[in-house]
Formats: structure tokens, sequence, C-alpha cells
């Protein structure tokens, strides 16, 4: 089958070849007979033939001088990285040259003599795309004769095998020579001077192909010696198949980074292929050890970065299968390869690359993310599988998480080994806070991680801990200096595990060993951390450039600062005590701007706002409801929502005079907010006898929310007038938005008495009508006539009407009260009379309105009066037409009548006034 493929392959081959010659034959036909045309008729310009004699006599001497600038590009072909380029640089230095295109290696003679001269950029942009004919004949037929060659060997051992021509040894020599001779063969034609003849198919190298295929011939052979007939023991295939993967490494060298892979896949694979009764995993490892230290002698050499990501990642899966697999493992095997991977990254892969600066701008290098992983990876398996601590493991692992951030702290660009460091980390101590949020066997007493049980009681993980967590602080404000002026990006990455790692720590330190309610020892712990975040981010501005900017690194360790002030004050107080300081603490950031303009500290102001609202979500009642008292205003409420609320204004009103930006707006919105929460608060714990978070909602409640909205609007609209700000003027419309939806919804819908037939008091006047419906009239009616000129047009109007539907409400459900008492559901009925003083009544509440709309030359007044009206019209002629008798019905006509003239009069005299005063 695979002998049909190649036929047919060099068949098309062939065939194109053919057909693309007959083209260019016809092609030189045509231009010499039109050559001879020109000759024979005298036509060719007297100046072309100088020029041509000029061309013939400097083609020579300008066709030696591209080869040898050809040469100088690639002062030797055995040097496999500058081979491509100077394959590449050849035909375009000799195009150049001759002005000719070169579109294959087998009409380069014929078309040197006609080929019409084109320009040099002509030329190299033709000679960028080969032809079909360059990739049948140049490129894919290499590559499968190379493939063929290999395979060839192969079936050449099946082949004496199935027909019985020749014993097995005299089989396994004759394959290894045909290997040897294609490595020779590969290595002749290397050294005889071997060149790409055409552009763009370096990829098709024959040496290294030659040797690819020897070397892949030699593993076959030496696997078959052992596996298939037994002539070589274990020890002599596993040393033979090794020797054989890393010549074929080292020959990368000279042949590219191809047969090099090639090479780390056979010796990679080879502790696969043999086996032995009693592995020694010291053989295993010093054997996987060499050929990566090798590797990456060879990848540092040509920076084959993908060459070295393999090497890595093999080297990093043979541990794993060891780790998973063995059923004892050896720590000291484990750290043994552990150290070399990090020892061959940062001695041999990440040597000196130039100069400290260069190096600190390089950003990271991309193949340290796969040592990064697996190290940490054993890290991980070291600390949490409950086998390797029982053996001791979790003080080896931790070394081993030291020793990545050390590595990552002394080769700056393999910074992925930093954050896998620290993600292990978190992992590990994320699985020793009880319950276990990832898994646990609590009949076992062990919690999990993926899978893997960790000792909670382990005596070093405390101590771990506290070691981990110094590392991290000190090697990342250490480094966050050393690159704050240079690389801020990677300061921010430093600073941010040396920040995130301790209080991650700690806090599952603490939610394992300490005391939830109160642990004052944790307590210092935190604000140690506290001490040495903030001076650190100080001492990191210092080296800024400029200095104390406040950049990256900056506002990562002052947010450190900020987190585990958070943490300081949940264990060392109660709930109602936390909720109280945290807000306080939201002043200290805001006085931090008075000496330093550090963006971070406005942002850890509302920070504390956000800490804050959780805490009150968690727990409206700041202390419990068991702890709550049931006394009026004074009680854990008034401290719990007050004191917040005054911290946030005066950082706010700090924010202004110093930094002046967002977090200013933000902390202005939460006083605010706060201040609001304060008054609800207190109303409901009142109204519902000490306990806030049970009972529905009354419509008497809701009316003081509702004037609390209204009186909020207010003040905002006062504040922003004298103290302009975005945030009090959007919220100031909000306030009032939200109290018209309150009143909508809730007062004329949902808790309306006359659908709800809730009580409205006995006291005449001031009852739940008064509270209700009256009093947040005039406060709408105050609030629209005040912002009036102060906000927008239709946000003064929809006060003014909401104002006048709640006196029109107040109105006619104290009329029904009048009649009905203190219960006014709808299904108690309707009487005559009452029935006809609702007429009278909306008519005179018409005219009242009509009168403060000239007054206040108010038309939203105006048209609220024509609409009343109107209504009053339509119930006379409607309703009362049909419900009431004799008097009243007569009573309510003539009233409408009177009224109706009395208004056309009003409007005469009106218009008659204006234009007297216009004319």
């Amino acid at each position: 089958m695979f002998e049909s493929l190649i036929g047919l392959v060099v068949i098309i081959a062939i065939f194109v070849i053919i057909s693309r010659q007959q083209s260019r034959i016809g092609l030189i036909e045509r231009e010499l007979g039109a050559l001879r045309s020109l000759v024979l008729s005298g036509a060719m310009p007297p100046a072309a033939k100088p020029a041509e004699q000029v061309a013939a006599e400097s083609k020579p001497a300008d066709a030696a001088q591209a080869v040898a600038a050809a040469d100088m590009a690639s002062p030797s072909v055995s040097d496999p990285a500058q081979a491509p380029a100077a394959a590449e640089q050849a035909p375009a230095a000799a195009e150049a040259a001759t002005g000719e295109v070169v579109s294959g290696p087998w009409v380069a003679g014929a078309a040197a003599s006609t080929a019409p001269v084109e320009p040099a950029p002509a030329a190299a942009k033709a000679a960028q795309k080969p032809d079909i004919e360059t990739a049948l004949g140049t490129r894919w037929a290499v590559w499968v004769g190379g493939v063929a060659l290999a395979l060839g060997g192969l079936f050449l051992i099946r082949y004496t095998i199935e027909a019985g021509i020749f014993s097995p040894g005299v089989r396994l020599s004759m394959a290894a020579v045909l290997g040897l001779v294609l490595v020779a063969g590969g290595e002749f034609i290397l050294r005889t001077g071997f060149k790409v003849p055409v552009q763009g198919v370096a990829g098709a190298y024959i040496p290294a192909i030659l040797t690819a295929a020897g070397a892949f011939i030699l593993f076959g052979t030496v696997y078959a010696a052992y596996a298939i007939y037994g002539f070589i023991g274990p020890a002599f295939a596993f040393t033979a198949l090794g020797a054989i993967g890393v010549a074929t490494i080292v020959a990368a060298l000279i042949h590219g980074q191809a047969l090099a892979g090639i090479g780390l896949v056979g010796s990679m694979a080879t502790p696969a292929l043999v086996s032995s009764q009693a592995p020694n995993p010291w053989a295993l490892f010093v054997y996987l050890a060499i050929v990566l230290a090798a590797t990456a002698v060879i990848a540092r050499m040509r920076d084959w970065k993908l060459l070295m990501a393999a090497a890595f990642a093999a080297t990093g899966l043979w541990t794993i299968a060891y780790m998973t697999n063995a059923p004892g493992a050896d720590l000291a095997v484990m750290l043994f390869i552990d150290a070399v991977t990090l020892g061959v990254l940062a001695f041999v892969w990440l040597g000196s690359r130039g100069g400290q600066e260069e190096t600190e701008k390089r950003g990271f290098d991309w193949p340290s993310i796969v040592p990064g992983v697996f190290v940490a990876f054993s890290a991980l398996g070291l600390s949490v599988d409950s086998t390797l601590v029982a053996a001791g493991g979790a003080l080896p692992g931790a070394l081993v998480i030291v020793a990545l951030v050390a590595t990552a702290l002394y080769r700056p660009r393999a910074l992925p080994l930093l954050h896998a460091a620290g993600v292990v980390s978190v992992m590990i101590y994320l699985g020793v806070i009880p319950p276990a949020t990832i898994g646990s066997d609590i009949s076992q007493g062990n919690i999990g991680f993926d899978g893997m049980p960790v000792a909670a009681g382990n005596p070093l993980t405390l101590r771990i801990g506290i070691g981990l967590g110094l590392v991290f602080t000190g090697a990342g404000f250490w480094a966050a200096r050393r690159f704050a002026a240079a690389a801020q990006i990677r300061a921010a990455c430093w600073a941010a595990w040396g920040i995130a790692a301790p209080l991650v720590i700690l806090l599952a330190l603490w939610l394992a060993y300490g005391n939830l309610d109160r642990d004052l020892v944790y307590a210092a712990a935190a604000a140690l951390l506290v001490a040495a975040f903030a001076a650190g981010g100080e001492w990191i501005a210092r080296a800024e450039e400029p200095p104390l900017q406040g950049g990256p690194a900056v506002c990562f360790a002052l947010g450190g600062a900020a987190i585990a002030g958070l943490l300081m004050l949940h264990m060392a107080f109660g709930s109602g005590w936390t909720t109280i300081l945290l807000g306080a603490a939201a002043i200290v950031p805001a006085l931090a701007t008075r000496w330093r303009s550090y963006p971070a500290l406005g942002w850890i102001s509302v920070g504390a706002v956000i800490a804050v609202l959780g805490r009150v979500a968690f727990d409206p009642t700041v202390i419990g409801a068991q702890f709550l008292s049931t006394t009026p205003v004074f009680n854990w409420l008034l401290p719990g929502y007050g004191v917040p609320a005054l911290a946030f204004g005066f950082a706010a009103w700090q924010l202004a005079r110093t930094t002046n930006g967002r977090p200013r707006l933000a902390m202005e919105a939460a006083a605010a907010l706060f201040a609001l929460l304060t008054l609800a608060m207190l109303v409901r714990h009142a109204m519902h006898g000490g306990v806030i978070d049970t009972g529905a909602m009354t419509l008497a409640e809701q009316a003081i929310y509702t004037l609390i909205a209204i009186g909020a609007g207010a003040i905002l609209v006062a504040i922003d007038m004298r103290s302009p700000s975005s945030v009090l003027r959007y919220g100031s419309m909000v306030a009032g938005v939200a109290s018209v939806a309150f009143i909508v919804i809730r007062h004329f819908l949902v808790l309306n008495p006359l659908f709800t037939d809730e009580s409205t008091g006995r006291i005449p006047v001031f009852n739940l009508l008064f509270l209700a419906y009256l009093l947040p009239a005039i406060a709408a009616g105050g609030l629209a006539l005040y912002a009036r000129d102060k906000r927008p047009k239709w946000y003064a109007q929809m006060l003014a009407v909401v104002a006048a539907v709640l006196v029109f409400a107040y109105a006619t459900l104290s009329v029904r009260r009048l009649f009905k008492g203190e219960f006014i559901g709808l299904w108690s009925g309707l009487g005559q009379l009452e029935t006809y003083t609702y007429s009278a009544l909306w008519l005179v509440i018409g005219v009242a309105l009509l009168t403060a709309g000239v007054w206040l030359k108010s038309q939203v007044l105006r048209i609220a009066s024509a609409a009343l009206i109107s209504v009053a019209v339509l119930k006379v002629f409607v309703f009362d037409m049909s419900e009431l008798e004799g008097v009243l019905r007569a009573l309510s006509f003539i009233g409408l009548g009177a009224v109706l003239i009395g208004i056309g009069l009003f409007y005469q005299r009106l218009l008659t006034r204006a234009a007297k005063e216009t004319g």
C-alpha cells in the first residue's frame, strides 16, 4: 500500500515536471523567433547591443559575487540554524545579480540566456512564490523519500523474517548497517558542501532527513534485539537506546530542530520500551536528568524553545507517572528530579542572555510555563497526598515551592514559576479549611483536595504556612521594588503574590485552628501584615520612576493591607463592632491622601463601603437578631448604620479636597445610601416592636420610607447646589423617581386602605391618611417647587403631578372615612350623600388647583385642574344622574354648572388682562 502511494506521487511529480518543461521550451522558442525577427528586420535599438555586451561581460563576475555573498551570509552549512536562511539568501542573491527568476533547479541553465532581464524587486517578489514544480521536485520528494527509507529498513527486517532468508542476528545486523549507512550518507552529503539550491525548500534538508531515517532504523533495531529476540538484556538495551537518542539530539546541532525532536521522542520513550523485573527509580531519573540536560544545552545553543518545552514536559510526565503509579514513591528521587529540572531551567536554558536591564524588559520565557506546572504539581502531591505526607513529604513539598520562588527570583524571565508556586500554595491551604469546600471524607477524618486527602491536624501545617508566608512576602516585595521602575507588570505580579499567598494562608490557618468568635493571636498576625504591606507599598513607591506614583505594585500592596485590616477586625471584634469599625476605617485611606496621591487610596475607601454592605446584607441587625434591643432609636442599628454613613461622608469630603476622582463620587453615594438606610431601619425597628426581619410591611411604614426618600432627594439637591457633583445630581433624581414609584405602587395600589381595609386610626385628623397621603403630598409639592429651576423640567412636573394626585387621594379617602369610620374598604358600599360629596369635593379641588397653577405659573397644575374637573363632569353626567335622586341630583348639576361658568369667567378676565398688558 505504501509502495503504491510512493509510486503514485513519483508519477505525478514526473508528469508535472514534463509539462512544465514543455511549456518552458515553447516559451523559449517563441522568444527566439521574436528575437530573430527583430535582428532580420534591423529594428533592434542601437543601444541594446552595447547593453547586452556589458551585461554579458559582467554576468560571470556578478554571479560570482552573488555566490560569495551567499557564502558570507551562511559561513557553514553545518550550522542548521543558519542553513535555511543561507539557502533562501543564495537564490535571491543570484537573482538580484543576474536579474533572473529561478523557478526550478532543472531550467536554470536553459533560461539563463533567453529570459528577459527584470528589475531586482520583481525578481525578489517572484522568488517568494515557489511553483508546484519546486514543491513536488524538492520538498515533497525529499520528505517522502526520507519516510520511505525509514519504513524500508523496517520492511526489510519484516521480509527477512517472513521469508526466513537470514537468521535473526543477520537480519538485525543488516538493519543496523542500513541505519548507519543512512547516518553516514547524511554526514557525507553535508561535508561535501551541500546547499539547498532553491529558495523556500529549507525544510527539505536532505542530510537531516537521511540522519533522521537512520536514527529511526537504529531505534527499531535495538528494540527488536531486546524485545523480540532477546539478544540483549534490559540494561544494555536501555543504555543503547538512550545513547542513540542523545546522539540524535547532539546531531541536531548540525541538522536542525526536527532531528532533535526525533531524538527526544526516542530518548523519552526508551524507559517505556525497556521493562525490568526490579525497576530502579534512581536509574530512571538519572537517565532522564542526563537527557534533559543534554537537550537543554542543544536547545540553548540554537534557542529552540519548542524543543525545550517538550523536554520539560516529557520529564514532568515521567515524574507524575512515578508519583501516581509507584506503590511507595521515594521522596529523594522526586526532590532530585525537581532540583534537576529547576537547575537546568535556571543555569542552562535561562543562562546569561544579555545585560540585566535587557533581561528585565524582555517579558517572560514561555517554555518556563511547562516546568513550573509540573514541578508545582509534584509539590502539591508531596503536600496533600496522605501517603507522602505520612512519609514526611509536607516539608519537602514546601521546599519545592520555595525553590520555585527562588528560581523565579534568580531568573526574572522565569515568572511563570512564581504563579505556579502561588497557585499551589493557595490550593494547599484552602484544602485545610474545615469543612472542606473542595471535598471531604468525614468518616475518615480527612479533608480532601481533588481526590487526595490531607490530614487537617498535621503539626507542620502551621509552621510551614508561616514560613511560606514570610517567603512570599519577602521575595514579593523585594522583587517588586527591584522591577518597579523598569517592568511594572512584573513588579505587580510579585507584589500580588507577596500579599495574596500570606493572606490566604492566614485565613486558612485561622479557620482551621483559630477561634472563630474572637482570636487576638491571629488578629495580631493580621495587624503585622497590615503594617508590613503598608510599609512595603511605600518602599516600592520610592523606587518608582518618577518616585511615589503609586503604580500597580503599590496598589496591590496597599490593597493587601486593606484586606489584612478587614481580617484583623473580624478576628478581634464581634459582629457589631466589626461593622462599625469597618465603616470608620474608610476614613484612614481618605486621610492618607493628604500626604500621598496614590490612586489606590480612594478605592480602598470604596472597598470599605463594599465590605460594610456585605456585612449588613448578611446580618441587617448588625449585632444579631437575638441581641438587638427593642428600645426605639437608641439601639445597635443607630451606630451600625449611622457611623458608616458619617464616615463615608467625611471620606467623600476629604477626597474632594485631595484626589477628587471617581472614588469621591462613590463615597458621596455611599454616605447618602447609608443615611437613608439608617432612617429606614430605625423606622422599621420602631414600628415592628424591635423586630426588623419579620412581619409584613404596613402603609404607615411605607409612608415613612417614602418621606425619607423625598427628603433624601431634597437634601441631595441642597448639597449639590453647594458642592456640585454628578453623583449628587443623579442621586437626587433617583431618590425622587424612587419616591414616586413607592407612591404609585405601594400607596395607591398594594397598600391602599380601600383595597386592604386596613385601619386608618381612630383620631379624626392625625391618622393613617394624614401620614400616608397628605404629608407625602406636601413633601412632593415642596420638592417640586424647590427643584423647579435646579433639575430638569420633567422632574419637577412629575413631582407636582404626584403631589396633586396625593392631595386628591387624601381628600377623597378622608370623605369616605367621614362616612364609613375607621375601616373604609370598597365592599362597604356608597351612600347618596357620600356620592354627592365626592362631586362637590372634586370640583373644589379642581378650582384650588387652577388657582394654585395661575399663582405659581405652573402649567402642570392647571392641566391637573382641567383633568380633575373633567373627571367631576363625567361623574355628574354618568354616575350622579343614575345614582342620585331628588334634591341631591339637582344640587349636583347646579353646583357643576356654577363652577364651570365661574371657571369660564375667570379665564376670560385672565385673557383680557393679559391682552391689555401686552398691548
